[in-house]
């Protein structure tokens, strides 16, 4: 496993590297002292711990570009600033760690990133499946990460976004907007104010559609662009089970 550090400061890459000996000795690292390097590597890490203050490009836009060649690449942000939250969440980004934190937190961190890499190579080793698509929000001063296929709805109260989920329900500043162009063809909008997840729906009709667990209004004007989605999905899921199955013969 190839595990890079991006930061300017030489002291800063070395503790670092000190830290990650540590916890995991079996990783080959990776130092690089700006953007401009990392991006200009012939090598793809595992794991990167970024910095966002750094001369040239900032670790936001370097995180930008490098996800144009890889999006597998497990993204940490390492920073003194919380105003690059949110757009962590654009790129990905599977944690961000705001200075001073102490060495458990790291750990944590650190090892929860060696663990999806472990958990998606078993994955990729055992038949190719993809990874699950997931984004990284802040709730409760925690960033914890979410599977997009886990959410029944979503729907927006009072400047916030909950994420209703067969077990829990997750509340994050956010724009509903943004999180709709994440979804993908999975979701629709039914409502300005509701997102919900076409493998959920149990019943819809003109008003409300039922969920699993909850339900979402229907607005008036999307109830014929609905109909027309959810029979798009369902033909394309019956496709593929039918293909699937032709692969096991």
């Amino acid at each position: 496993m190839q595990i890079a550090i991006c930061d300017d400061e030489k002291e800063i890459r070395n503790m670092f590297a000190e830290k990650i000996r540590r916890l995991y000795s079996k990783a080959d690292l990776l130092l690089y002292r700006s953007g401009e390097e990392l991006l200009l590597s012939d090598k793809e890490p595992d794991i990167l711990l970024l910095d966002i203050q750094m001369p040239g490009k900032n670790g936001m836009e370097t995180a930008k570009e490098l996800r144009i060649k890889s999006k597998k690449v497990i993204i940490i942000f390492v920073t003194a600033l919380d105003d690059f939250v949110f757009q962590a969440f654009d790129v990905g980004a599977f944690h961000y760690l705001v200075k001073p934190f102490d060495d458990e937190k790291f750990a944590e961190v650190l090892l929860n990133a060696v663990k999806q890499f472990e958990d998606r190579k078993k994955l990729e080793d055992a038949g190719g499946k993809r990874e699950k698509p997931s984004f990284m929000v802040t709730t409760g001063g925690k960033h914890i990460t979410v599977n997009l296929e886990d959410i029944v709805y979503a729907e927006v109260f009072d400047r916030k976004v909950i994420l209703h989920t067969m077990d829990s329900d997750i509340e994050y500043y956010g724009k509903m907007k943004e999180l709709e162009k994440r979804a993908g063809d999975d979701f629709f909008r039914p409502h300005r104010a509701y997102l919900v997840n076409f493998n959920f729906i149990s019943k819809y009709d003109a008003t409300t559609i039922y969920l699993k667990r909850g339900q979402a209004l229907m607005a008036k004007q999307n109830y014929h662009d609905f109909v027309k989605s959810y029979l798009r999905f369902n033909q394309k899921k019956t496709i593929n089970a039918a293909e699937g199955g032709r692969r096991k013969w």
